[in-house]
């Protein structure tokens, strides 16, 4: 029985002793206060703190966070109301200012962010309102990031969400949507048609052009043809005249070499005479040595009858 306390007392100093020992896990800190106080930050890894003197005030979160705001009615410089939700990419760099800086530190971003878009909002009119949401962000960024400064958190990013305008607006904006789609619509129908129709006419115009070309080279080829076949037929009938002549030549140069009297050279001029009236012409002229010789022949044959 005198053991009971000895072994109660061993277990509460175990228990006292091991609650005392703390261990941070990686991306957090943990802000320590002695006697209410601010003692430290503690970092990553094994720390032991002094019993019931010393406690853990806040555990901190040093990684990247996101908070989703909801939407907030803003007024835009035309007098057009409508909501937008924004998203704040947020983190925490002094652990220390952001548990003793602001009460209540993600209220304090949500309500400097609606203000903040208010008055960013009130200056743009609502066509610049839905174009400028890049301007918008970098303005809001800049602006939460240097008023978090002093309660220890960075603001990285600040994202518009959605813009939500009015219905009547959300009506107007469609049907100028749908009348600017029409129009282009009309545009690229009316462009499409004229380039056809340019394209046509070209079709035609070279199409005419290649039809004349074509005319005009046949044409010159059937000339061309035309020409040559007079040509070629000149020049045979030139080469038939001249054999004809050179058989002639040859002819006489042979009877002259035969040494032909005067009897057979009359005989062959009657042949030739002979030949002649076998013609087509209507008018003979005969030399006289034929007209000669066909008188003689006359005197012969008659004498021949009166014997």
């Amino acid at each position: 029985m005198v053991f009971i306390p000895i072994i109660v007392l061993i277990l509460i100093i175990l228990i006292i002793v091991v609650s005392s020992i703390k261990i941070v896990p990686q991306a957090h800190a943990y802000v320590i206060e002695r006697l209410g106080a601010y003692q430290g930050t503690w970092s990553v890894g094994f720390h032991v703190k002094v019993p019931i003197i010393d406690k853990v005030a806040k555990k901190v979160i040093l990684k990247e966070q996101v908070v989703d705001f909801a939407p907030q009615p803003v007024i835009t410089k035309d007098n057009v109301t409508m909501r937008i939700d924004t998203v704040v990419f947020y983190q925490i760099t002094d652990p220390k200012l952001y548990c003793y800086g602001v009460q209540n530190p993600i209220m304090a971003i949500e309500n400097l962010t609606a203000t903040t878009l208010r008055n960013i909002i009130g200056e743009l009119e609502l066509d610049e309102s839905l174009t400028s949401r890049e301007i918008i962000n970098a303005k809001m960024r800049s602006t939460l990031d240097v008023a978090t400064d002093p309660w220890g958190i960075k603001v990285n990013r600040v994202e518009l969400k959605n813009i939500i305008p009015p219905a009547a607006i959300q009506d107007a904006m469609e049907k100028q949507m749908k009348a600017e789609r029409e129009r282009r619509e009309s545009i690229l129908i009316a462009e499409g048609e004229k380039r056809s129709a340019i394209l046509r006419a070209e079709g035609h115009k070279e199409s005419a052009i290649l039809d004349a070309q074509a005319d005009k080279e046949a044409r010159i080829l059937r000339a061309e043809a035309a020409r040559e076949a007079k040509i070629r037929e000149a020049e045979g009938e030139a080469q038939a005249i001249l054999k004809i002549q050179q058989a002639n030549a040859d002819g006489i140069r042979f009877l002259r070499e035969a040494g032909a009297d005067e009897a057979v050279l009359r005989i062959k001029s009657l042949e030739a005479f002979e030949k002649a009236a076998n013609g087509q012409a209507t008018k003979i002229i005969i030399p006289s040595e034929i007209q000669g010789m066909a008188g003689l022949a006359k005197s012969v044959v008659e004498t021949i009858k009166e014997s």
